[in-house]
């Protein structure tokens, strides 16, 4: 009877003896494996798993099947047996794992996207609101200055620049409102109170207030409907809405242009389109309307006081209001200026 020790030592020297052989028919294996990984090194993860774990499987076999002889005795079935259903349970696990853990680097690829476009508009934003607050901040010292030397004393001169004191402090308060509401909107901190709210009020609201603008601008604005839906919203936000894409058609819009608003229902949402006489946007800009700070390629000097022009916040927080109401806002060239559309749903009755 072999003793415990001569027996493992019999084994190791048996185990020497039929490496060579093992190996001789398990590298190809692994070789092949190899070359199938480089060849997927930019496939998709779960085919890289899945390979890696078969590469070790089939090599392991075909070493076995060398060493055997191919002699199919009941120590060799029980071999490929094992290795089968080895197989059918670590390639389905390697194929969802591959397919989670590639989600997971797609997401996180995604959000570092998302966070350096954010930090990109973050300092185009900075350096925009900057570049606006300046002019006004720099008319009102100017101004307030030359009241307190007495430089003008004259009363007519006095109550011109008041006014145009009261003007430039109204420009500052448009611009700090719009980045009041900008942050609530991108912090998640805006709570709508959705109502039943006829849109020919808010409409009619956003036209009585942008009136004398287009008047001073020679620009006919006009709202046509073929039907006038009520939508589930907040009244205060839609006639932001509504104002801003007004306000923003006029700005754009040269003098005798005309400005159409037109209404209707499409299916079970409203359907809001504003039309200017801006003369389109580029196609390779026409994406980032919506940016926060972005004017296009227009000349960046701040437009003169009385005007509504802010800092290039209006589209970004129509675009983030819209979406609190479940909308959606597209843009699109359209005759001699562009389209703004808005979809909203429609109040359930």
């Amino acid at each position: 009877m072999i003793e415990p020790d001569e027996s493992f030592a019999a084994m190791l020297e048996h185990a020497w003896h039929i490496l060579p052989v093992a190996l001789l028919f398990a590298m190809p294996v692994a070789v092949a494996g190899g070359l199938v990984l480089y060849w997927l090194r930019k496939g998709s993860l779960a085919s890289t798993l899945t390979v890696l774990v078969l590469v070790p499987l089939l090599a392991t076999l075909t070493g076995v099947l060398g060493v055997s002889g191919f002699m199919f005795d009941t120590a060799l079935t029980t071999m490929l047996l094992v290795c089968v259903l080895v197989a059918l349970v670590t390639v389905p696990a390697a194929i969802v794992l591959g397919r989670v853990i590639a989600r997971r680097s797609v997401w996180e690829r995604e959000a570092r996207e998302r966070e350096r476009a954010a930090e990109a508009s973050r300092r185009e934003l900075v350096a925009w609101i900057s570049h606006d607050l300046r002019s006004p901040l720099s008319g009102i010292r100017a101004m307030a200055e030359a009241l307190a030397d007495g430089v003008v004393a004259e009363p007519d001169e006095v109550a011109g620049y008041a006014q145009r004191i009261n003007a430039e402090a109204t420009r500052l308060s448009v611009m700090v409102d719009d980045l009041f509401e900008l942050s609530r909107i991108t912090a998640g901190a805006l709570r709508l109170n959705l109502t039943a709210v006829p849109l020919r009020e808010v409409v009619s609201d956003a036209l009585a207030a942008q009136t004398p603008v287009a008047e001073r601008k020679r620009v006919t604005v006009r709202a046509d409907a073929s039907e006038w839906p009520v939508v589930a919203g907040s009244d205060p936000e839609l006639t932001r809405i509504v104002r801003n894409l007004i306000s923003n058609a006029i700005r754009h819009t040269p003098p005798d242009g005309t400005v159409a608003v037109q209404i209707g229902v499409d299916g079970r949402e409203a359907l809001l389109a504003v039309d200017d006489g801006c003369g389109g946007i580029p196609e390779d800009e026409i994406g980032r309307v919506f940016d926060v700070a972005y004017r296009g390629t227009q000349a960046r000097t701040p437009e003169p006081a009385g005007t509504s022009a802010g800092g290039g916040l209006g589209l970004a927080i129509v675009k983030g209001l819209v979406e609190a109401h479940r909308g959606r806002i597209g843009v699109h060239n359209h005759g001699r200026g562009c389209r703004f559309e808005v979809r909203l749903p429609l109040a359930v009755p």
